[in-house]
């Protein structure tokens, strides 16, 4: 042994002094240590180094093995700090081992047990609107359901770092979709593997038979992803998703093929067939799955779709299918399946899209040719976009959200304690647009109450450049502008939103291409990632006048053009908030229309 003495000697120099020792610390010859200590408190605070090296820790209660899970402990420096959930465990004798920690008396030292965990929602680059978890690092959202007035989300969580890892459901709950409350982490990993992507329905029927009480049975569908590949499990709650339990016989599907990329399960309820469906992705084969059940819990295969479908440039991920009305006529509806893929994005790497059809319980039906491809947002941060489960009729609204990233650089971004956000919550529409049928997603009607302080200009007429000096005091980078460009007069027509550093998001419209560009090669901190900087853009429509609404939250610019019709979402990293404003035209003369600025808190 080559600490223990030394330990031994300072607890007893500890207890000698009044003051206790919670944590026996013990590094073996070998380079491993065993911490050691009594589940009294509420968490073990890990602390970290983002760039430091992957380690494995086994955690024990009483003996038996709790869980394992990957961390980067603090070898140089301590960038952060993590917590490790005791609550599970109380009064437990807990027992941590750790293989390769020679050299680590930085963690070592700095380990320590406590009943509170202070989130540090103060940084620099953290949103004020949009969903970001307490701390550590996020991706997809999951088990997105509606039950008795409240609206889950589920994410995946990584509770021991800010990189992905030790995939979990993170879990938050909204009445709104616009303020949000965390919730206890619902689903963390186990012997069959890390927990990924899935969505989360109500059993109204009880076809599991696993309803307990009055409540409905939430039912939530998962891929367990571990030494066997990739299954899909199931986890229920009879609480209205307060804690959820694993179904004791998981998985409950497996691949014929076994195929080690199977995943994302969504699930509903068709209620033409009674019975349920589920779509997976195949992703390596570019594909998706249906399957069904009478009873949620044993599957049969019916169809899949894919081959030679859409873009096809990278892997197929988080799939859903669902129907809706189409806008402006009456008894009109279409089945949509949503696809995201990675990389083959429109600007590269992630994106998300989709497919309008037709679906009769069993085979879905694309109805534009092969090579059509139809995407839901044109920037780069916009992916495994899923939506809600079970929103009422009565509500009628088909509600998403997506994750505000692209795995180009997710994991490297200049933030700190926590990385990653998620789309504002997002209306979507079946709009008829020419001879087409487009998914329109614009931003869902509460995200209005957080309007405040509001700055207008009702008409500017621009020759060449007009800038706006500054236009909310205080500003702390958390604002929404809407405008109309009436530019029938010009060529291009363009808004720079900029700080006094220099660091600005250029947006124009060209009209003799017909297309929306956002530049933010000089939008802040962007030599973190070589495939950060980008020029991203959509086709729009020819015409007179164009709406924007553009959404600005410290570190996203969200642009929805018309009512969504267009929508472009990238993430920015100013190293201070834009609040300066020049309007510019090429080719003529632009004027700028019922120009609001609103804070948002």
């Amino acid at each position: 042994m080559r600490r223990s003495y030394l330990v031994w000697a300072m607890i007893l120099f500890l207890t000698a002094c009044g003051v206790r020792r919670d944590i026996i610390v013990e590094v073996k010859e070998d380079g491993s240590a065993v911490l050691e200590f009594k589940t009294a408190k509420k968490y073990l605070l890990l602390p970290m180094e983002d760039i430091g090296k992957e380690q494995r820790i086994e955690v024990l209660a009483d003996g038996d093995h709790f869980n394992t899970f990957v961390v980067r402990p603090a070898l140089n420096q301590i960038d952060y700090w993590v917590p490790l959930d005791l609550s599970n465990l109380n009064q437990k004798s807990v027992t941590i081992l750790l293989n390769g920690f020679e050299g680590y008396d930085l963690f070592l030292d700095n380990v320590k047990l406590a009943d509170t965990f202070d989130y540090n929602y103060n940084e620099q680059h953290r949103p004020v609107f949009h969903f970001t978890p307490p701390y550590g690092w996020m991706n997809d959202p999951n088990g997105m359901v509606y039950y008795d007035g409240v609206f889950h989300l589920a994410y995946q969580f990584n509770p021991l770092g800010t990189k992905w890892q030790n995939m979990s459901w993170g879990h938050a709950t909204s009445t709104d979709l616009v303020t949000w409350e965390h919730q206890p982490v619902a689903l963390y990993p186990d012997t069959l593997g890390a927990i990924f992507s899935g969505g989360a329905v109500v059993d109204h029927f009880n076809t599991t038979g696993l309803q307990s009480g009055e409540e409905k049975t939430l039912l939530a569908y998962f891929t367990h992803a571990g030494p066997k590949g990739q299954v899909q499990s199931l986890a229920y709650s009879n609480d209205k998703g307060k804690t959820w339990i694993k179904y004791e016989n998981n998985p409950i599907l497996t691949h014929f093929e076994n195929d080690p990329d199977f995943r994302d399960p969504k699930v509903f309820w068709h209620g033409e067939t009674e019975r349920w469906v589920m779509v997976i992705a195949r992703s390596l084969k570019k594909e998706m799955e249906i399957y069904s059940s009478d009873n949620g819990i044993d599957w049969q295969f019916e169809s899949s779709f894919g081959k030679g479908q859409g873009a096809q440039g990278g892997i197929w991920e988080c799939p859903d299918l669902f129907e809706m009305a189409v806008e402006g006529e009456a008894g009109q509806s279409r089945w949509v399946l949503i696809c995201n893929l990675n990389p083959g994005g429109p600007s590269g790497g992630s994106a998300a899209q989709y497919f309008i059809g037709d679906f009769d319980g069993s085979v879905f039906t694309n109805h534009a040719t092969p090579s059509e491809i139809k995407w839901m947002d044109w920037g780069k941060d916009h992916y495994a976009t899923v939506t809600w489960s079970d929103v009422p009729e009565s509500d009628g609204r088909r509600l998403a959200i997506g994750w505000m990233s692209n795995w180009d650089y997710a994991n490297d971004v200049p933030t700190k304690h926590f990385r990653s956000a998620m789309t504002v919550a997002r209306e979507l529409k079946l709009v008829p647009k020419g001879e087409e049928l487009v998914l329109s997603s614009y931003p869902v009607e509460a995200l209005k109450k957080l309007r405040t302080e509001e700055f207008t200009f009702d008409h500017i007429v621009v020759e060449n450049e007009h800038v706006v000096d500054s236009f909310l005091n205080q500003n702390e980078g958390a604002y929404e502008l809407t405008l109309t460009f009436d530019a029938s007069d010009s060529d291009v027509a363009g808004l720079t939103l900029f700080n006094n550093n220099g660091e600005g998001v250029d947006i124009s419209i060209s009209l003799s291409k017909g297309e929306l560009y956002m530049d933010r090669t000089n939008s802040g901190l962007t030599d973190f990632n070589d495939r950060f900087k980008a020029v991203t853009f959509a086709p729009v429509e020819k015409k007179e006048k164009y709406e924007l609404r553009i959404l600005v939250d410290k570190a996203s610019v969200e642009i929805f053009e018309g009512k969504g019709t267009t929508v472009m979402t990238n993430i920015v990293f100013p190293t201070e908030p834009y609040n300066r404003l020049k309007f510019y035209t090429k080719g003529g003369n632009t004027i700028v229309r019922d120009l609001k600025i609103y804070r948002l808190n």
